[in-house]
């Protein structure tokens, strides 16, 4: 996904923050190896919460196409980096996104971009997943739809319960893949085969 830059007036206000909270933190912001950290800060974070505002349906609308395919799609194995809203660290780990077209379907690299969109975010793993599924269903409105997305939380591993291994995972079924036990299991195989499995 092509990052937009931060609005200058909200790159300066970051800049000063951090070099607050550097100040807060016991360091010396003016030192040499921070010197430049407040803006590098500023335009790292513009890139991590590039999808803020952007409106994914825009991005998807001219890539829908008409056709008769009523078989399984799937994209497996799409990295993700996030961050968790309530402790600003990273999150990283795959989406699996798959639906069973209706008379619709999109092209292959924008299930891709859909899902940075939501992962340039502020996010909880949870609502990511629920948004790439809910996306697909209103803009395609397939017979059904399953994305699982699996990640590990910085903050289960470098703070708190300190779980190193620790990975979680999050699904979202909707029609078939919710009613049909063969869609569903289709899927599920799908990912199993997935490389470095």
């Amino acid at each position: 996904m092509e990052p937009e830059r931060p609005r200058p007036a909200a790159s300066e206000a970051l800049v000063r923050v951090v070099r607050e909270f550097l100040t807060l933190a016991g360091e010396d912001p003016a030192r040499e190896g921070l010197a430049r950290t407040p803006e590098r800060v500023a335009e790292s974070w513009g890139v991590l919460l590039a999808g803020m505002g952007r409106d994914p349906e825009s991005l998807l609308e001219d890539a829908v196409f008409r056709d008769d395919s009523d078989q399984l799609v799937c994209v497996r194995d799409i990295e993700l980096f996030s961050m968790c809203e309530h402790h600003l660290l990273p999150f990283v780990g795959r989406a699996h996104v798959a639906y069973v077209p209706d008379g619709r379907i999109i092209g292959f690299s924008r299930i891709p971009r859909l899902v940075d969109i939501f992962a340039r975010r502020l996010q909880v793993q949870e609502r990511l997943t629920a948004q790439v599924a809910e996306t697909l269903e209103r803009l395609l409105r397939p017979k059904g739809v399953g994305v699982v997305v699996e990640a590990e939380h910085l903050c289960m591993t470098m703070r708190g319960v300190e779980k190193q291994n620790a990975v979680a995972v999050t699904s979202v079924l909707r029609g078939t893949f919710r009613s049909d036990p063969s869609v569903r299991d289709e899927f599920f195989g799908a990912l199993r085969r997935s490389p470095g499995r």
